[in-house]
């Protein structure tokens, strides 16, 4: 009986069909890529799917992966484990990389320390040009991985200037490095929060950033590599708090049924009681919605419009602040803007609300004979409550970031909650000056 070996799989195949395969199936896919191209899959992979991948290999082939692993992934390898695997896991690795993780695990997982490479190509300023490259191909052959930039330091390892590849490359070979590097370096510190460092890559378009600590020696590099994950979870996050619920610490699908309950009733039960205040202002008007029953006809329409403009605003001005395209101090420029904003969206809605009424009445005869007062009514409605609406959806996430919350926890629903509520009293107001003496 002749057994025939499996066909091999190519990484490009088992990436496309890799989030429809179970634990067991990636395991055994896994193992039938090519050698050649595994360690480039491996790396490619997020650190729980790393995790995933290493806790169901033999003990005998985890130690050839964890030891693929920079210090850096390494260490987020072991922080997305259970504690009670976290020190085996670590006992992989080799003796430096081993310290160089347990270094990188005391700081925060969401500071710059905790996102740095702490092996970075570094040169000194003395050194030739010719001497410079010599010492990053050394480097490049013993440890270092990402070369984007060498960095130039000191006896004691402060930051001087950095150089890149590219002028080194271009400069005479007698040159010393002091003489080509740039000086004014941007640096982040070991404290300095992930979301503060994407802006920096945001702003500058560089590749890597150096980590120092406050006497200006260099600790580490954070990569552009390392923050493209960073933006995905701070939007992630953000998108889930506006949503209307806590953020969830895992994918949608690894997440508990329990935990999510919790994450999500939370929110729920808040927004349930703030809606309960809509049949209280309900019931304040109950004599005005019995006099003129036509009146009710509108009232989702009204608060619907109101919660929408406002949901609008606050997204747009949650995700400003996030990029820092807007800062607190032009809380004034866009509260004003949105008040414009709503003044002009709330008489477009105005208006096809009048001319929605009118027409129906002329078909049909729907509203009675004060339908074009109640049509007035209802386009002035439409156009304080979408102008509340756009003014507090605006302002909500000012009012969080000055107190110290995120300002993503000024959630659509929950805007949209506080305008129903204004919403019916604009509404009834409006009601009662325009149709006192008609119908009410």
């Amino acid at each position: 009986m002749t057994i025939v070996d499996p066909e091999p799989i190519f990484p490009h195949e088992l990436r496309d069909a890799w989030p429809a395969l179970s634990r067991d199936e990636r395991v055994e896919s896994f193992k039938l890529v090519p050698h050649a191209t595994a360690d480039d899959f491996f790396l490619s992979l997020s650190a729980p799917e790393q995790l995933e991948l290493i806790l169901a290999l033999a003990p005998a082939e985890r130690r050839t992966w964890m030891r693929l692993l920079a210090p850096d992934d390494a260490v987020d390898v072991v922080q997305a484990a259970p504690l009670e695997v976290r020190e085996s896991l670590l006992g992989e690795l080799d003796e430096a990389t081993r310290r160089e993780a347990h270094a990188l695990l005391a700081y925060a997982e969401d500071d710059a320390g905790g996102l740095m490479n702490p092996r970075f190509a570094r040169v000194r300023p003395e050194m030739t040009i010719d001497e410079a490259i010599s010492y990053l191909r050394k480097q490049t052959r013993e440890k270092v991985e990402t070369v984007y930039y060498a960095y130039v330091l000191d006896s004691q390892q402060h930051l001087l200037g950095v150089v890149s590849l590219r002028q080194l490359f271009q400069a005479s070979p007698g040159k010393r490095v002091d003489e080509v590097m740039r000086r004014d370096v941007v640096t982040v510190s070991e404290d300095t929060d992930q979301e503060a460092v994407s802006h920096l890559f945001s702003e500058h378009g560089f590749m890597a950033i150096p980590v120092v600590d406050g006497e200006k020696r260099m600790k580490g590099i954070v990569t552009v590599d390392d923050i493209v994950q960073v933006v995905q979870e701070e939007a992630t996050e953000d998108i889930q708090k506006v949503g209307g619920m806590e953020a969830l610490d895992a994918p949608y699908l690894e997440v508990g049924f329990l935990a999510m309950l919790k994450k999500r009733a939370g929110w729920l039960m808040v927004l349930f009681l703030g809606e309960m205040l809509t049949a209280t202002a309900m019931g304040y008007f109950e004599e005005e919605i019995a006099r003129a029953v036509v009146l009710s006809l509108f009232i989702p329409l009204i608060i619907s419009s109101g919660g929408n403009s406002g949901s609008q605003a606050t997204t747009l001005i949650i995700r400003s602040l996030a990029l820092s395209e807007v800062r607190l101090r032009d809380w004034w420029l866009v509260a004003r803007r949105e008040l414009a904003a709503g003044l002009a969206l709330g008489t477009i809605l105005g208006c096809v609300g009048i001319v929605r009424i009118l027409l129906w009445q002329g078909l049909f005869h729907s509203y009675g004979e004060h339908a074009v007062k109640v049509a007035f009514t209802v386009g002035l409605s439409l156009v304080g409550v979408v102008m509340f609406g756009t003014l507090s959806g605006s302002m909500l996430p000012f009012v969080l970031r000055r107190v110290g919350f995120d300002p993503a926890s000024a959630s659509a629903p929950f805007v949209a909650t506080l305008v129903d509520v204004s919403g019916l009293v604009i509404y009834f107001t409006v009601a009662s000056v325009i149709l006192r003496g008609a119908l009410l």
